[in-house]
Formats: structure tokens, sequence, C-alpha cells
């Protein structure tokens, strides 16, 4: 069973956040895909971890760079994971039924969209029925906090 984290953004956006979180990946020998909702997402996505800088460096890849297996960061539009994560990153309430491949999930949602918020209400009941181990994370002013 995975472990599941609720990330809910209230401060900023999911590419704010996510150079941090995928540093801290990298950092733990580990790598990721980073699911996400559209084509166009993917290429945002691509343009703003060049330009990240905390971490300084975050190697990444797509299915128009190609060479999947040897990127430690992939992005996605699809259920691909050709660098064989073993953490994934749910954007824009995206999906996995499949999560077996997977020892952690991060699902990432937009706090001031109603609609995200119900959806990451659905998958947790989902997920945690699953057998799951869930945990909840709050965007605060400064940092994260774990909310039960």
């Amino acid at each position: 069973m995975a472990q599941i984290g609720f990330y809910h953004l209230t401060r900023s956006p999911a590419l704010a956040v996510l150079p941090a979180l995928l540093g801290r990946t990298l950092a733990a020998g580990k790598r990721a895909v980073v699911r996400c909702a559209t084509a166009e997402r993917v290429q945002e996505l691509d343009e703003g971890l060049w330009r990240a800088t905390d971490p300084l460096w975050l190697p990444h890849g797509t299915q128009a760079m190609g060479h999947g297996p040897w990127q430690p960061i992939w992005l996605t539009e699809g259920a691909d994971v050709p660098n064989g994560a073993t953490f994934a990153f749910l954007l824009d309430g995206v999906e996995a039924p499949d999560l077996s491949p997977f020892e952690r999930v991060f699902d990432l949602f937009d706090g001031h969209d109603e609609t995200a918020v119900t959806a990451a209400r659905k998958r947790w009941v989902a997920w945690r029925d699953g057998g799951h181990e869930l945990s909840y994370w709050q965007q605060q002013p400064k940092g994260w906090a774990r909310r039960k």
C-alpha cells in the first residue's frame, strides 16, 4: 500500500511548491513522476522547473525530450513511468487508478477551487477505503502543517 499525502495549496500554486518537494525526493535517492492533466501543463512545469532556484538543479524530462529511463523526474500527462519512479506527484485532480508502482503519492490540490477540494475529498475516501496510509498537509504562511 502506498503512503499518500494530500497537499492543500492555500498560498502558492503547485509550480511554486513542487521544486522543494522534488528536491527532497531526489535527496532521498528516489525518482519521481509528475502527472498533469494536459500537455500544456507538462510544458509549463518543464519550463518552470528549469527556472527553479531552490533547489537550483532539478534534472527532469518529458516525452518530447525522450530518454525516459535516464530521467530522475518524469513529467507526463499520461500513466507512463519510464524512469521506474516510486514517488508520484498528482496535479490538477489527475486520478491514479493503479498505485502499485509507488511507495509515496503526493496529491497537490488548489484550496481556492471548490471543485478541486471536493474531488480531493472523494479521492481521500476512495484511497482510505482502499487501505492506503493517508496524511493531510495544509499550506501555512511558513511551511506546511499536518492536519487530521
